[in-house]
């Protein structure tokens, strides 16, 4: 990747600029509080976020729907805790916790002035697979919209990362060619794989310290992608 080629750079959003974990750990103490939830939300928490991950999976594979993702990651959760709710109480939390998500916005250390840094030189976009009424009120409420020139989402296009006609339709819309073009992004499989796919550079966000084989550059922090770009 030479930084001369480079025109365009576009980002995932959740786990990558917006820490999703954080905020939504957030929401949920919320979201527990009105529904009177008496589960600690520590050990909730360490048990639905492996199932979350693994019905986003799911969903980036068509294998669930968006309700079967919003039902089922809860509906197993609570079962590990031999907590069954009935499918009212899990829909009511499941909105709730929706609503509450966006509340909060805590970004990744260093998101900002990677942005600021980033933003002097190339046109800078986003490209997510998150619901489409979620996604723009992170941005908006995380104060960061104004950096991207365009916004790509999966219920946008009908399509999720890593599926090549998403990076396209991104492309397409920021007016670039993929070859001037780099994908920042933590998902190995749905960002980078995908995005080489459609002829990107990339850039892995690996702050989980994953082992990973594919062809990649990777950092750990968002600061070292200044060593890149």
């Amino acid at each position: 990747m030479q930084k001369s080629e480079i025109t365009d750079v576009f980002f995932d959003l959740d786990h990558t600029l917006w820490d999703f974990d954080k905020n939504s750990g957030l929401a949920f103490e919320r979201v527990f509080k009105k529904h009177k939830i008496e589960l600690p939300l520590v050990d909730f928490l360490k048990v639905y976020e492996p199932i979350n991950l693994d019905y986003w999976k799911k969903y980036r594979e068509d294998r669930v729907s968006k309700e079967q993702l919003r039902r089922g990651r809860l509906t197993e959760t609570f079962a590990s805790f031999q907590l069954k709710l009935p499918l009212k109480t899990i829909d009511s939390v499941a909105h709730c916790y929706i609503e509450e998500l966006p509340v909060d916005n805590h970004l990744f250390i260093g998101a900002v002035d990677i942005l600021d840094y980033l933003s002097q030189t190339y046109k800078l976009h986003i490209i997510t697979n998150g619901f489409e009424e979620v996604q723009h009120l992170k941005l908006q409420n995380s104060g960061i919209k104004k950096y991207f020139n365009t916004i790509t989402t999966s219920e946008e296009v009908g399509l999720k990362k890593p599926h090549p006609v998403i990076f396209e339709t991104a492309l397409m819309k920021a007016s670039v060619a993929s070859k001037k073009s780099v994908m920042i992004g933590d998902s190995l499989e749905a960002d980078i794989i995908g995005a080489q796919k459609a002829g990107m550079y990339t850039l892995f966000f690996n702050y989980r310290n994953e082992i990973a084989t594919a062809p990649h550059f990777a950092i750990s922090e968002l600061s070292e992608i200044k060593k890149h770009l």
